[in-house]
């Protein structure tokens, strides 16, 4: 069927794309071949037809698509290999909230405060906490990929490592078509996320808003459409208004970090989780001799953090910081946004 329907509807070939790219896949140990790619487009677009896509937004998206080697090959790396080492976060942190990256955001949030108040209100998240998502994600719309989404999508779903998932977002791109998204403006990074907050289909379809009123959910180009929709996220993942994300600590000389270490193991990102301590409040916290060196109030649950080891910055953490790490499931990344917002704000 879906050869058919290339026919109505022509699209570039992407040209320079092999015809069939022998690449055997870590997870499948498959060989990837145009041929193969084609027939699983059929499937994709007979289950995206039971979901209820259209047959002209199934055309408009998979149509002329060829595999993508390169998006094969900047996937292959994110695999995790579960015994190696966390880097020190020292580093990371001078690259994401340097100088620049703070003006930037103080510039960002001053063009845009006019928003926030009626932000804050609506979803209870601060505008220095979108503003600093916006510049981790995307430098403040400077950059916002350009691959083609449906290419990348397909291509990863077919290439298989993680196909449940990038099969339901192709999908959800062929839905967005349905809702009147130009073909055109499905570009983005590699991995499918798109716009201004680098949101995967999925997002898009569940959490973007109209924020200026005009019809669309544009977070391509309307900053007050891309800052709603960032709060909407925040909001849907559980943010509690009025509490920080976190604050340094001070970590006496010989405090005993084994006692506190948790036992549960988190379902999703468990290395992510495992790195902390048990939940205490801060005044329990603070009766064991860790001191706050932000406002953070008393009957607050926070779990204690030391990304580069005992000795080194320390930080108690509250759920609105799993709250970004649900935007993105990396310490490194969760803290460096709260510590540009906090530098925004300031």
């Amino acid at each position: 069927m879906l050869k058919k329907l290339r026919a109505a509807v022509r699209l570039p070939s992407f040209a320079g794309a092999a015809v069939a790219l022998l690449l055997a896949s870590p997870s499948s140990a498959q060989t990837l071949t145009q041929a193969g790619f084609d027939a699983y487009l059929d499937q994709v677009a007979a289950r995206a037809r039971q979901q209820g896509v259209s047959d002209r937004a199934i055309a408009t998206g998979l149509s002329g698509l060829t595999l993508n080697p390169r998006v094969v090959e900047l996937d292959r790396p994110q695999a995790s290999n579960p015994n190696s080492v966390p880097p020190p976060f020292a580093p990371y942190r001078e690259r994401h909230v340097d100088s620049a990256r703070i003006n930037g955001g103080i510039r960002a949030y001053a063009r845009n405060a006019s928003l926030f108040p009626e932000i804050e209100r609506r979803y209870g998240v601060p505008g220095e906490v979108l503003v600093a998502i916006w510049g981790h994600e995307t430098n403040y719309g400077s950059y916002m990929g350009g691959f083609d989404l449906p290419r990348s999508l397909a291509t990863l779903a077919y290439e298989g490592r993680r196909r449940d998932l990038f099969e339901g977002e192709l999908i959800a791109a062929l839905k967005m078509i349905d809702q009147g998204v130009a073909r055109s403006q499905l570009e983005g990074s590699w991995a499918g996320a798109f716009g201004n907050p680098q949101f995967l289909p999925s997002v898009w379809l569940r959490l973007a808003v109209d924020g200026d009123g005009d019809g669309d959910r544009d977070i391509w180009n309307s900053n007050a459409d891309t800052l709603h929709s960032i709060a909407n996220y925040f909001r849907s993942a559980g943010w509690r208004p009025g509490e920080p994300w976190g604050v340094p600590a001070a970590v006496p000389a010989g405090f005993d970090m084994g006692p506190q270490r948790t036992d549960l193991v988190a379902p999703r990102c468990p290395r992510v989780f495992a790195r902390h301590s048990q939940w205490k409040t801060v005044r329990e916290w603070k009766a064991l001799g860790i001191r706050p060196q932000g406002a953070i109030p008393d009957d607050s649950f926070a779990v204690l953090f030391e990304p580069d080891g005992r000795g080194n910055t320390a930080y108690l953490l509250t759920s609105n910081y799993r709250v970004i790490l649900d935007y993105n499931c990396s310490n490194y990344y969760a803290l460096s946004v709260g510590l540009l917002a906090d530098a925004i704000r300031r």
